[in-house]
């Protein structure tokens, strides 16, 4: 089997090529913006892997990425859920017109199955009862939610008119490793980062926010049951299936790396949703207990990651 994973040096992406190159068998193409984003996951030597640097945009050349591949892993974005209602019309154009663009590609070049990494937070908005199952009615709050679910329901269409099969993954937080401690995304990461180093943290709010926090390895483990298997459904949460507020996140990492924490609050962003955490039922019925780690031992390989790479001393 040949799979490309387009937006695949990133954290997610990474850690993807790491999984798919050490279980599975078959060619896997990375894809992204610029060559040198490519470094770390070549520093690994993982067989099988190949290497293009080409843009996500109205200009790609979308056939070439796609052409002669089995699988093709959406997982490109321009936007962050934090500000991505800073300039709409032009995300919109960028993620979702783009998008289009793409499956358009897949499907004159005969791909098997697109899946595309959907985000479990915030595509439900606020509207849902926790833990939320993957039928309650979406309801975004930000740009982004909505980007994510106007390119599930463009997966939706191209099935219905063209057999494209698709697997949508509604993530929850993943952290881990590789992930960039010093990025705008991941405070399960940032934390453990900030508490090995300066112990210094900033909360948005009073910390009460509830997530869904799965380590990485089992998200990308979970992924590619979902992918390989036989299941008609299309659309699978996929996190932890318990909340963890920020407080009890801080708590953890008190308890686990560092006891001693200076934790600053700032105002809450509009775009934050109170509590998120989803049902994972769907996917345990068709795929088996997914067994999480626990968050406490997650913290832990995280920071032992750290330390073992130089991110730490």
């Amino acid at each position: 089997m040949k799979s490309v994973i387009i937006g695949g040096a990133g954290f997610i992406g990474t850690n993807l090529a790491i999984h798919l190159a050490r279980e599975t068998e078959g060619q896997i193409t990375i894809i992204d913006r610029e060559d040198y984003y490519f470094d770390t996951l070549k520093s690994l030597n993982l067989p099988r892997i190949t290497y293009k640097a080409a843009p996500f945009s109205m200009d790609a050349d979308f056939d070439e990425q796609v052409k002669g591949q089995d699988v093709v892993y959406h997982l490109a974005s321009t936007v962050i859920p934090g500000t991505s209602n800073q300039n709409v019309p032009a995300e919109l154009e960028a993620n979702i017109i783009v998008t289009a663009k793409l499956l358009d590609a897949c499907v004159r070049q005969e791909v098997k199955k697109v899946v595309f990494i959907s985000s479990g937070g915030a595509v439900y908005g606020k509207k849902g009862t926790c833990p939320i199952p993957e039928d309650t009615v979406t309801y975004p709050i930000s740009s982004y939610g909505i980007q994510k679910l106007a390119i599930e329901k463009l997966l939706y269409l191209y099935h219905y008119q063209e057999n494209l099969d698709y697997r949508v993954i509604r993530l929850a937080n993943p952290y881990g490793p590789y992930q960039r401690p010093n990025g705008k995304l991941g405070v399960v990461t940032t934390f453990v980062y900030k508490a090995l180093t300066d112990g210094k943290l900033v909360v948005y709010g009073d910390g009460s926010v509830v997530r869904d926090f799965i380590y990485i390895e089992d998200a990308v483990r979970a992924i590619n049951k979902i992918v390989n298997g036989n299941s008609d459904l299309r659309i699978f949460n996929l996190g932890s299936g318990r909340g963890t507020s920020v407080n009890e996140l801080i708590s953890d990492i008190k308890e686990s790396i560092a006891s001693e924490l200076e934790v600053e609050h700032i105002a809450t962003r509009a775009a934050d949703v109170p509590v998120n955490y989803l049902d994972i039922s769907r996917y345990e019925a068709n795929y088996g207990k997914l067994n999480p780690v626990s968050l406490k031992d997650g913290i832990l390989k995280t920071a032992q990651f750290m330390k073992e790479t130089g991110m730490v001393k």
